[in-house]
């Protein structure tokens, strides 16, 4: 895994335009998207669709924003974009999913974001808000797919329903090996869209996916611009499934430096010869421990990792300073689960805990199963 790159005539969805301009001819459109729905020679969608005359009414924005720069979790006003003099309606302010008058006048909507493959990255909830607002006012989805960088990694424990939030939707594990159109397919499939005038009728997308051509998900793939703000290379993005988990507990990840979600460190922590202090950066206006020395571990050299990595969060729980003020609520939400700090506190061992989490990614690896496109 990791070892080759995409195959000759590999092309993204957006690269694959052959097959959704057709669609979108004649049509008003509607774009969801942010700085990574590019085309391979970095054109962004956008400015593609106004080149080859596609009517394109208004942009939708996802958390960072539409060209990415705001924090994590900060609220994005509407606007326009300075390039095109489009209207921009944030997904990440007054509503996290379009309203009835947000759509008027649109006759298809295209969603095309790079995500990473974990399930606490709100591109995901993004796009079952968008779903579920295309359903409700009968306006088909066209999904331009992109490769999930963790493609072929299925690990971590299943979203339990009590932990539903904005960082996790669906009961999916945190890596769940899938790119974002098969993972809309999925959507679609389980019937977890639903009406909000009426919470127990599930909703069906009107729902089309561009593929990529010659993908392999067990290849490596380098995104073409990052993602948001603390995802700066491809290290940052395969080790963040496994470094996230820190942002549940008092340990920063990395927010602050130039090492995003490839370091961890606290002031709780013992000097093992490793430090670094958070300081004001793009995308971290506020980084846990400001200006405060922290300790803990560089792994931004590390290899390639194939699986969730738990080894880092226990070994900080072990040697925090009080172990009773490690954990912060957050940290079961991206969990989906009170399981793993209830193992962790108690002391389990890493094999151990993976081991509860068996079961149930075998159940999910059968349903997963019917919606793969590759």
């Amino acid at each position: 895994m990791f070892n080759r790159s995409q195959p000759s005539g590999f092309k993204t969805g957006a690269d694959n335009f052959e097959n959704y301009l057709p669609l979108l001819k004649d049509k008003k459109v509607g774009v969801v998207s942010n700085q990574t729905g590019v085309l391979t020679n970095k054109t962004h969608l956008v400015d593609f669709l106004v080149a080859n005359t596609i009517t394109i009414q208004k942009i939708f924005a996802p958390e960072h924003g539409f060209r990415g720069t705001a924090d994590a979790g900060e609220l994005i006003v509407d606007g326009k974009d300075t390039k095109t003099g489009l209207p921009i309606i944030s997904l990440y302010g007054a509503n996290k999913k379009p309203k009835h008058e947000q759509l008027e006048g649109i006759d298809i909507l295209v969603f095309d974001i790079q995500d990473v493959g974990a399930r606490f990255y709100t591109y995901l909830s993004s796009l079952h808000y968008v779903m579920e607002a295309c359903a409700e006012n009968n306006i088909p989805l066209l999904v331009l797919d992109r490769p999930n960088p963790n493609g072929f990694i299925i690990d971590g424990p299943i979203l339990e329903k009590e932990f539903t939030s904005f960082v996790g939707m669906h009961p999916v594990p945190v890596l769940y090996g899938m790119t974002i159109g098969e993972y809309a397919q999925m959507i679609n499939g389980e019937n977890w869209l639903h009406s909000s005038k009426d919470s127990g009728q599930a909703l069906q997308c009107n729902l089309i996916v561009i593929p990529c051509v010659q993908y392999d998900r067990n290849a490596s793939y380098t995104i073409l611009e990052k993602p948001s703000p603390n995802l700066p290379n491809d290290q940052s993005i395969n080790l963040y499934a496994s470094l996230c988990f820190f942002e549940g507990t008092n340990v920063s990840s990395g927010r602050g430096t130039d090492k995003q979600f490839q370091i961890y460190g606290s002031p709780f922590l013992p000097n093992t010869g490793f430090s670094f202090t958070p300081e004001p950066n793009i995308g971290a206006k506020e980084p846990m421990h400001k200006g405060i020395l922290c300790y803990g571990e560089d792994l931004s050299t590390v290899e390639p990792v194939h699986q969730i990595e738990l080894k880092w969060l226990i070994k900080a729980y072990k040697t925090t300073q009080d172990t009773s003020q490690f954990f912060i609520p957050f940290f079961s939400k991206l969990a989906g689960t009170k399981t793993l700090q209830l193992q962790i506190e108690a002391g389990l061992s890493e094999r151990k805990i993976k081991k509860s989490w068996k079961p149930g990614l075998e159940q999910f690896k059968e349903i997963r199963k019917k919606y793969l496109l590759y």
